[in-house]
Parts: structure tokens; C-alpha cells; sequence
């Protein structure tokens, strides 16, 4: 007989390893089905009450899981509004930045501008007044002209005094006034200036004369009036 004509004959030992398995197998299977059964009875063949507890426990972590995905979800639905509402805020607080930031620099720009008009009126005021003293200055200068003019041998003073008297008007119409102290008055640092000391018999740190009388305008002080002061060694 050839090899190729040769019928596979089972040894024993398969036939007693597969019979080993197929008991195996239903072993298995009425373990199963006896830990089910035990899954509901007890012990001693009694049914098991603790199976209806452990479900409703599993219902009970179910409820509770679902509630608390819905609590989740609804925290998560508030702050979703509330960064929506902050984003809205500051997308307004942004513009209004934005609206009061143009309007600083119109305010800027206004102000530069009214700055630079004032500058030129104050100018211009400037310009008109002293166009108004020249004015009123040019007609006493006539009069000393007029004054020298005259022959040497005549007497100037009654025109020079004249003169002086229309100056002394434009002074005062500009509200200027002479610093001009009487002898003996005490000295104002303020308004006079000690060119020297002297000796003389009026009291001892007194005007004895005005070298030359100063000005003032209102309450500034435009020159001071130069004087000479008294040691009062002379009494």
C-alpha cells in the first residue's frame, strides 16, 4: 500500500483528549449556569434579596451621574452667557475708549488752536497800544522840537514845562505814576533804590534828596526811584 492510499486511523490518546475537552466545555457551561442561579438565590436555595438592592443602587449612581451632567451642563451654559456677556462689555467699553479718545484729540487740537489765536490778539493788542502811545508820544516830541527851535537867547523853560505837562498826561492816561518820595520819608526797598549815604540832618535812614524819581504802573514797580540816604551825622 502506498503512502497516498493510506487511511489516518485516531490513536487513542486523541480520542480520550478530545472526549477530556467536550466534558470540559459542559463543566463550564453549568458553572455558568449555576452562578447565575446563585446571582439569585442564596445559599441555601433561598432567592437573593440583595439582587433588587444592587440594581436600584445602579440606578441610583445612574440618576445621579445623569444629574449631575445636567448640573455640569447648565454651569457650563452660564458661563458661556457670562463670557458672552464680558465680551459684549468690553467690546462696548472699547468703543467708548476708542469715541473718547478722538474726542481728546479734538479737544487737543481746539485748544492748540485757541492758544494760537489768543497769542495772535495778544500780539495784535499789543501792536495797537503801543500804536496808540506812539501816537500820543509823536506831539510832545513836536513840542520840543518847536522848543529848540527857538533862539538861543530866549527862554525855554515855559515850553519845556508845557511839554512835560502833556507827557506827564499820557503817562497818566496809561496809568503811570511817578515814584517821586518827599525828603525825611523812610525808605521802601520796594520802590527806592539808595544810590548813597550822606551826611545830613534829617534822621539817620531817610530820603535826603531824589537823585532821579522812578515809575510805576498800577502794582508793578517799572523803575525805581534812585535816592540818596541821610547818616543822619549832619544834626
Amino acid at each position: 500500500m502506498s503512502d497516498d492510499d493510506a487511511v489516518d486511523v485516531e490513536s487513542p490518546d486523541d480520542a480520550e483528549g478530545d472526549a477530556a475537552r467536550a466534558n470540559g466545555t459542559a463543566e463550564a457551561a453549568a458553572e455558568g449556569a449555576a452562578g447565575e442561579s446563585a446571582g439569585n438565590e442564596s445559599a441555601d436555595g433561598e432567592p437573593n434579596r440583595d439582587a433588587p438592592d444592587a440594581r436600584r443602587d445602579g440606578e441610583a449612581i445612574a440618576a445621579a451621574v445623569a444629574e449631575h451632567d445636567e448640573a455640569l451642563a447648565r454651569e457650563v451654559a452660564a458661563l458661556e452667557a457670562d463670557l458672552a456677556e464680558t465680551r459684549e462689555e468690553l467690546r462696548e467699553r472699547d468703543e467708548e475708549v476708542e469715541e473718547l479718545t478722538s474726542k481728546l484729540a479734538r479737544v487737543k487740537a481746539d485748544f492748540s488752536n485757541y492758544k494760537e489765536r489768543a497769542k495772535r490778539k495778544q500780539e495784535d493788542i499789543r501792536e495797537r497800544a503801543s500804536e496808540a502811545l506812539v501816537e500820543r508820544l509823536t506831539p510832545v516830541r513836536n513840542d520840543l522840537l518847536r522848543a529848540l527851535d527857538q533862539d538861543e537867547g530866549s527862554d525855554l523853560r515855559p515850553g519845556v514845562e508845557s511839554t512835560l505837562e502833556k507827557f506827564d498826561d499820557v503817562l497818566a492816561e496809561e496809568g503811570v505814576e511817578a515814584i517821586d518820595p518827599e525828603p525825611g520819608e523812610e525808605v521802601d526797598p520796594a520802590r527806592h533804590q539808595v544810590m548813597l549815604r550822606v551826611d545830613s540832618d534829617r534822621p539817620e535812614g531817610t530820603i535826603h534828596e531824589v537823585y532821579e524819581p522812578g515809575y510805576e504802573m498800577g502794582d508793578r514797580v517799572l523803575s525805581e526811584a534812585k535816592v540818596t540816604v541821610s547818616t543822619g551825622d549832619g544834626q
